[in-house]
C-alpha cells in the first residue's frame, strides 16, 4: 500500500512496461511510431493537394481537399513544435 493516494508507477530497467500492467507486452512490441506518424501525416497532407489536380469542375471538392490537407499539415507542425518545446515547461 502507498502512503498517499498517488502511487508511483513501478517500472523495470530502462523504463520498460511490465506485463502485469500491460498484458500486450508479453506477446509483442509495446510502443508507438513517432517518426512514422509524422511522415505519414506529411505524405497524406501533400497527397490531398496533389488530388486538386484533376477533371472535377466543382469547387466543393477543392475546398474539402485543401482544408483537410491544411489541417493535417498544421497538426504535424503543431506536433513538431510541441516536441521541441516540451522540455521548457
Amino acid at each position: 500500500m502507498a502512503n498517499t493516494e498517488l502511487e508511483k508507477r513501478k517500472t523495470t530497467a530502462a523504463g520498460t512496461v511490465t506485463p502485469a500492467e500491460e498484458p500486450s507486452a508479453e506477446w509483442g512490441w509495446h510502443g508507438s511510431f513517432p517518426k512514422g506518424t509524422l511522415i505519414a501525416g506529411v505524405f497524406t497532407g501533400l497527397a490531398m493537394f496533389f488530388m486538386l489536380i484533376g477533371n472535377h469542375t466543382g469547387r466543393t471538392e477543392d475546398l474539402w481537399l485543401g482544408g483537410i490537407g491544411l489541417v493535417l499539415l498544421g497538426g504535424v507542425a503543431w506536433k513538431i513544435h510541441k516536441n521541441r518545446t516540451s522540455w521548457r515547461r
